[in-house]
């Protein structure tokens, strides 16, 4: 299955792309699917199952079920017409989706968290359904998100390999070593292989102009995080660190203050900027997700503003060789925070951000694989605890340490000629079977690790 880096990389709202993102696009999906079917449904009703259910008011997925099933989509988002829209629904107890008739939903008892078994499929499932005027099912679809935003109805899960229906690519790598050997043969950097299939799928200027939105959305998040005081929503009273941070940075930086591991701190402060604005529901890119959407950024931002020689023409290669990377851990793991736990997340988005560091400050191919090796590689094993289901702890801080993890890794690999002990292939696959094996307590459902050791009030 080919991934674009539109398909990595995602404009969506917070706070999570598997639990808000999905959901709402999940519910877009249904509307389409109602839309083209004979029936005449006057309701609707919705349930949460798996992870979905346990995590899922502290990650918003019933908002994002009524928004969805009102006709929002993640890509296009409006808070204050969400929330006009939320206050109306729960009111006047319908939704009004376009081009269809008014549907009865009441989001106190048409929507259902079910903390029974999960659905077979995947940890985060959910089931909507059309009603005609007695309550009976007319249309029915199971959906499962499977991370980043990523959906799949139960017959698409059930296909081992969704089929590519594109025109073929030049360069179809599905694993490090094809990559890497077709690097060798065609003398293309992994960003020149990657642009090259992008380009024989869509116009040069699409892409360009959509690898400039990412950036450009990316980097006023980053703004608005650093500029933003105040408490985060959810509970917790977690306070946004980043501004008071930032200030202070600022101030030592004027008056010459700065230690030299301070870098450290701007690299952190970038990505909390971030992950601060998806807690509170902003608008992110996925970077491959949402929980991780502060890494990549982070990472671009530092190259951008504290490496001598950094240029902004170089940023659409960073993201095609992050977006590669991160293609391939996707294709032949996970990146799912309820799949394998937080290394599908963060590790997948510290791999991709230490490819794309590696790639524009001039490593050969094998540096930049190296880079993702070593930047995953130290991520194996991290579970996905949030308190109380949110993504503020310790999602916020875990982000500016994959960041730093991802330069260091990016630096450690330019040291060398490439060559090294643990092929990237072997990393993720291994990121594959240790969340396999991991119990699900530790795969975002808040039963386990911090979700049950720190007080959630």
């Amino acid at each position: 299955m080919y991934l674009s880096v539109f398909d990595i990389f995602k404009v969506g709202v917070g706070p999570s792309s598997s639990h808000t993102m999905g959901p709402m696009v999940a519910a877009a999906r249904f509307l389409d699917m109602l839309r083209q079917s004979p029936f005449q449904p006057e309701g609707l009703r919705a349930s949460l199952h798996g992870s979905l259910a346990f995590t899922g008011v502290g990650h918003a997925s019933d908002r994002a079920t009524i928004l969805g099933l009102a006709g929002f989509r993640p890509d296009t988002y409006d808070a204050g017409a969400a929330e006009a829209a939320l206050a109306r629904i729960r009111t006047e107890k319908h939704v009004s989706p376009e081009n269809l008739p008014p549907l009865r939903f009441d989001p106190q008892t048409d929507l259902e968290f079910d903390f029974g078994p999960p659905l077979p499929g995947h940890a985060n499932g959910m089931i909507l359904r059309a009603t005609d005027a007695q309550g009976d099912v007319l249309l029915q679809e199971t959906f499962y998100s499977i991370g980043g935003g990523f959906i799949r109805t139960e017959a698409e899960l059930a296909q081992d390999e969704p089929p590519d229906s594109g025109r073929p690519v030049p360069y179809p790598f599905g694993t490090a070593a094809q990559m890497l050997e077709m690097a060798g043969h065609s003398g293309k950097s992994i960003a020149a292989m990657k642009r090259a299939n992008e380009l024989a799928r869509m116009p040069r200027t699409a892409l360009e102009e959509g690898l400039d939105r990412l950036w450009r959305t990316m980097e006023a998040c980053i703004t608005r995080g650093l500029t933003v005081d105040g408490t985060l929503p959810g509970g917790l009273n977690v306070r946004r660190r980043a501004h008071g941070i930032h200030t202070a940075l600022l101030a030592e930086r004027g008056m010459n203050l700065s230690a030299p591991h301070t870098i450290n701190d701007w690299i952190s402060v970038y990505a909390m900027a971030v992950n601060e604005e998806n807690a509170a529901g902003g608008q992110v890119v996925t970077a491959p997700t949402n929980g991780a959407a502060g890494v990549v950024p982070a990472t671009l931002r530092y190259w951008l503003d504290h490496v001598p020689g950094a240029t902004p023409a170089k940023i659409g290669d960073f993201l095609l060789t992050a977006a590669a990377i991160g293609g391939l851990i996707k294709r032949n793991a996970s990146i799912s925070g309820a799949e394998c736990g937080c290394q599908a997340e963060v590790g997948s988005a510290s791999a991709m951000a230490a490819a794309g560091l590696a790639a524009v400050l001039g490593g050969t191919p094998q540096q930049v694989e190296n880079a993702a090796e070593i930047a995953l590689e130290h991520h194996l094993g991290m579970t996905c605890d949030p308190v109380k289901g949110l993504v503020q702890v310790p999602c916020i801080e875990r982000n500016g340490l994959g960041a730093i993890k991802a330069v260091s890794a990016a630096s450690l690999s330019l040291r060398g000629d490439g060559r090294h002990f643990v092929p990237l292939d072997a990393c993720i696959e291994t990121m594959r079977q240790t969340g396999t094996d991991m119990s699900e307590k530790y795969k975002e459902t808040a039963l386990g690790g911090l979700a049950v050791n720190v007080p959630n009030c």
